[in-house]
């Protein structure tokens, strides 16, 4: 794993705890809104060593609840089971941030109980993934099993749709929510334009006004226990 960086203390990220955020280095999706372009890769220099992470966790116990675990995209990291189980140990609480792209891994730290909290974007309606956002022959029911999985697990868990055209529309928000529907928290979040990975994807793309959002937070309330513009 590579730890890309680390924000040391938040009290918004993980819903009711202290944490810290740490992020993982390499993604597998490329969207063009994503403000965190500099933990694409896999292979750049990491902001800190395993051992250094621990070591900062041992040093904060009592005073962090826990640990949320974001990228890039987390799951593709072989030793994430390893790292969940590092800090469990310490008595924290793990919060996993994914895309869903890997369901066998969100599941097998399900089964395990490695992890307390999931978070999962859906970007848009899954047949809609591959060249979009993934590489041509990702398989879009690797989203739909994700969702199902994180819906069945029993944990505290929520959902997130950025704003964004052409990846959302009132008729693909609606086809989302109902994938989600029965979720315990759908979070609509309003997208910004600046620093993204490619701005020139959005090009005479108009957003999203607060309007609009209150529009679609409308839209998917029906099928979620709470429904959320961030």
């Amino acid at each position: 794993m590579i730890i890309g960086g680390l924000q040391k203390t938040s009290a918004i990220d993980f819903p009711g705890k202290v944490s810290c955020v740490m992020f993982c280095a390499g993604c597998n999706f490329h969207c063009p809104y994503c403000h965190n372009a500099d933990l694409l890769t896999g292979n750049r220099s990491p902001y800190m060593s395993y051992e250094a992470f621990l070591d900062f966790l041992e040093k904060r116990c009592g005073f962090l609840d826990g640990v949320v675990i974001t990228g890039g995209e987390p799951s593709l990291a072989k030793d994430l089971p390893d790292l969940c189980g590092d800090i469990k140990r310490l008595g924290m609480v793990v919060k996993l941030d994914t895309n869903g792209s890997r369901p066998s891994v969100v599941s097998g730290l399900v089964e395990k109980g490695l992890v307390d909290y999931l978070a999962m974007d859906v970007k848009t309606i899954p047949e809609k993934y591959p060249g979009w956002l993934a590489a041509r022959d990702f398989d879009p029911e690797n989203i739909k099993t994700s969702i199902n999985i994180i819906k069945a697990s029993g944990l505290d868990c929520e959902f997130r749709t950025t704003c964004v055209k052409p990846f959302v529309d009132e008729d693909i928000l609606k086809q989302v929510a109902r994938l989600v529907a029965g979720a315990p928290l759908y979070v609509l979040q309003k997208c910004r334009l600046e620093n993204v990975l490619s701005p020139e994807f959005f090009r005479g793309v108009a957003g999203y006004t607060d309007q609009d959002l209150e529009s679609f937070r409308g839209l998917a309330a029906e099928t979620v226990e709470r429904c959320l513009i961030r």
